[in-house]
């Protein structure tokens, strides 16, 4: 797993386990107004008074850990409420003008979560799987919802995973909480162009891992990209390389058919929700032609974003970096959006090549 060190709260839960303490984990479950910390947040809190992440800005950490202390000695789950009306809320820091709904679950203790129900969560994310941890709060029963392996609890923890969004679900019985846990996002950059600069840069700013597949070692070279994970391998090996799944958008930029075309092919037979071309509209006719060429029907060949990009006016290298990454965006956060759910946004300017 590729997520940063402060983003893995149950991993950190089942490493103080693993050393013989024990641990339980805080979830943000419901906010209002200006909460520091979305629906979904999580901290965890070993035995003796360890943490690891956060579910505000540091205001209410210290008695979420002292309830989870507890939690961790009598066996039950607690939902906890802070928020500016509250007096004792106020007094350990929740000033922001929020409210918050903490979940205490003390790991393999009296009525909280399995130890192997946490490993079962953890391996999914590992391994890059859309993971759903669910729990109803009337009867603390407990259950991982597989996104590849079909949604059993409905629609609506299917769309809750496919937004990133966290939060109660309406279902037949109960109060149900989804915690969505999914895997790190990917952009895959095929073409160490100019374009390519301002994309690395304004995608790693929202979170996205960011690699970046030239064979030309002029193009991809550490002084134009410092700090970047750079390819040379030949793109559709690159791709392999980088790995390709539902968590991925892919943007070719070179505008070389020899370099774009494998990149392409490699990404339409795989599960990324996004594909962005660069070129004119001239110029993705003949990208059309060869592939229909190679034995690709016209559904796959539109699952391509061509022209790149929201139609922003862009005109400059950050913009059109810009323009594709809003486009990619929405087709992120409305997947109704994607190309065979219903027509998408027509793209950037691109100049013509």
């Amino acid at each position: 797993m590729t997520a940063a060190e402060h983003d893995r709260i149950p991993e950190a839960a089942l490493a103080w386990i693993d050393a013989g303490k024990r641990a339980a984990l805080a979830t943000v479950v419901r906010t209002w107004g200006s909460a520091p910390r979305p629906v979904g947040a999580q901290l965890a809190i070993s035995s003796e008074a360890e943490l690891a992440g956060s579910v505000s800005g540091g205001c209410v950490e210290g008695a979420v850990a002292a309830e989870a202390l507890e939690a961790l000695q009598d066996g039950r789950p607690r939902l906890l409420e802070f928020g500016v009306a509250d007096a004792d809320a106020f007094a350990v820091g929740l000033a922001c003008g929020g409210a918050i709904h903490v979940l205490v679950e003390p790991i393999g203790v009296g009525d909280g979560p399995l130890e192997q129900t946490i490993r079962d969560l953890a391996a999914a994310r590992a391994k890059r799987r859309q993971i759903a941890y669910v729990v109803c709060l009337d009867d603390w029963s407990r259950l991982l919802v597989d996104r590849a392996a079909g949604c059993p609890l409905g629609d609506e923890v299917r769309r809750a995973m496919d937004a990133d969004a966290s939060g109660f679900a309406a279902l037949e019985d109960g109060r149900w909480f989804v915690g969505v846990h999914n895997p790190p996002l990917r952009l895959v950059i095929v073409g160490a162009v100019h374009i390519a600069q301002p994309l690395r840069v304004m995608a790693e700013a929202l979170g996205y891992d960011v690699t970046i597949v030239d064979p030309r070692d002029a193009f991809a070279a550490e002084a134009r990209f410092p700090g970047a994970r750079l390819s040379h391998a030949w793109p559709d090996a690159g791709l392999d390389e980088a790995g390709l799944d539902a968590r991925t958008a892919v943007v070719t930029l070179t505008h070389d058919p020899k370099l774009d075309d494998p990149a392409i092919m490699r990404a339409l037979r795989s599960d990324a929700f996004y594909l962005g071309c660069l070129g004119s509209r001239k110029t993705h006719a003949a990208r059309v032609e060869r592939l229909r060429a190679a034995g690709f029907a016209d559904a796959e060949i539109a699952r391509i974003h061509a022209p790149l990009g929201l139609d922003i006016g862009a005109k400059s290298p950050a913009e059109i970096a810009l323009s594709a990454l809003g486009q990619i965006t929405e087709r992120l956060r409305r997947p109704e959006t994607r190309p065979g759910s219903s027509s998408g946004t027509a793209g950037a300017r691109d100049a013509a090549a």
